[in-house]
C-alpha cells in the first residue's frame, strides 16, 4: 500500500519488496520512485520515523491551497463519518452533494472520491483562506508530503481457512512537487512528530482494516469479480453507517446470526464500533473470515445446508435425466 496525496491518491501493492539501498535501486523502487512513472516527485530515499524534514504550510505561503486542486481524494468510511459529522447531514445527502464514483485502486469495489467544483477544479471545501473543514479534512489530506509504502505478502492462510497477517514492512518517503513552496520554510520535524501533529497515526489504525479489504481483493486480480449484491453491500457498508445500522437491526441479519450481546450494544449506539463491525462483516461476507462474538444460527446453518444438498440433488437428478434422454436418441 503506498499512501500519498496527489492525483492518484492511494495505491494498494500486495508483495513483498526485496531489501533496498539508496544506492542501487530495486525494480519495485524503480516503480515508486523512478521519474518515467513518477508522476508525483517522490525523492528516492527512504525515510524512519525519525527521519528529519523541513516543511511547514500556512496561508503566508505563496502556494497556499495549491495543492487542493487538480486531484482525486478517495474518501475512506472514516473520513466519510467524520465530515458528516461536522456538516451536520445524512450520508446520502452528503454522497450525493460532494462526491462522485470511483472503483477503489484498480479493483471492482465501488467507493466515492471528493466532487471537485467546477468553475476552478478545486476542492469543494478549500476557499482562498484555507480549509473550511480543517480539522476534520479527508487522511489523504493529512499525509502530504509525507507518504508512506507498506509492503507485504498476502494470501497465506492458517489451519482454519483466516488469512495470516505477517509482520509488515513499512518505510516513507518525502514527495517534494515544484509547486510547493512549503519546503522553503524553516520548521524541522521528524516523521513521526509531522504524522502525529497531523492526526495521521489516528486515521491510519481507523482505516487499516478497510484498506486490508481492498489489498486482499486486489490481490485476486481479473480472475475473479464481485458479485453485484456483494458490491452494492461493500457500498452500502463503507459510506452509509445509517443504512448499514438498519440492515443490521431492521432486516433478517439477527435471526441468522447469533452476536454477542454486548457487542450488539456497541453497534447499536457508537458509529465508529458499527464502522470496525462493518469491516469485519464485509471480511467475513467477502472471503469467509471469522467475526469474533458473531456466528451463523445452528438452525441457519442446518438450514443452509439442507438447501446446498437440495439443490445438488436436483443437479443430479437433471444430470441423469438428460443422460437418459440422450441414450434414447442415440438408440
Amino acid at each position: 500500500m503506498i499512501v500519498y496525496h496527489h492525483s492518484v491518491v492511494m495505491i494498494f501493492i500486495q508483495e513483498k519488496v526485496v531489501t533496498m539501498s539508496q544506492q542501487a535501486l530495486s525494480s519495485k523502487e524503480k516503480a515508486l520512485f523512478g521519474k518515467s512513472t513518477n508522476p508525483s516527485n517522490i525523492e528516492p530515499v527512504k525515510l524512519t520515523l525519525d527521519s528529519r524534514l523541513k516543511f511547514r504550510c500556512h496561508p503566508g505561503v505563496s502556494c497556499f491551497t495549491a495543492c487542493c486542486g487538480n486531484i482525486k481524494i478517495v474518501l475512506t468510511p472514516y473520513d466519510i463519518l467524520m465530515l458528516i459529522r461536522r456538516l451536520n447531514m445524512p450520508a446520502h445527502e452528503f454522497l450525493h452533494t460532494y462526491t462522485t464514483p470511483t472503483y477503489l485502486e484498480k479493483t471492482d469495489m465501488p467507493g466515492v472520491a471528493l466532487k471537485l467544483r467546477e468553475e476552478d477544479n478545486k476542492c469543494p471545501f478549500v476557499t482562498p483562506e484555507g480549509c473550511t473543514v480543517y480539522t476534520d479534512r479527508p487522511t489523504a489530506c493529512r499525509y502530504y508530503p509525507i507518504g508512506m509504502a507498506d509492503f507485504r505478502e498476502g494470501g497465506s492462510k492458517d489451519a482454519d481457512g483466516n488469512e495470516q497477517t505477517p509482520d509488515e514492512e513499512k518505510f516513507f518517503f518525502l514527495v517534494r512537487e515544484d509547486h510547493c513552496k512549503g519546503h522553503e520554510e524553516d520548521k524541522i520535524w521528524t516523521v513521526g512528530e509531522w504524522r502525529a501533529d497531523q492526526g495521521v497515526d489516528v486515521r491510519d489504525d481507523m482505516n487499516k482494516k478497510w484498506l486490508r479489504l481492498v489489498m486482499r481483493r486486489k490481490s485476486y486480480g481479473h480472475q475473479a469479480s464481485l458479485s453485484e449484491p456483494a458490491k452494492r453491500m461493500f457500498f452500502m457498508a463503507s459510506t452509509d453507517l445509517s443504512h448499514f445500522r438498519r440492515f443490521i437491526f431492521e432486516s433478517s441479519f439477527l435471526d441468522t446470526y447469533e452476536v454477542d450481546p454486548s457487542l450488539i450494544d456497541k453497534i447499536r449506539k457508537d458509529d465508529v464500533e458499527l464502522m470496525h463491525f462493518s469491516f469485519d462483516y464485509l471480511a467475513h461476507t467477502l472471503f469467509g473470515a471469522k467475526i469474533e462474538g458473531m456466528a451463523i444460527k445452528e438452525d441457519k446453518l442446518r438450514e443452509k445446508v439442507a438447501q446446498l444438498k437440495k439443490r445438488q440433488d436436483e443437479a443430479v437428478t437433471s444430470a441423469v435425466a438428460e443422460y437418459e434422454e440422450m441414450k434414447k436418441e442415440r438408440g
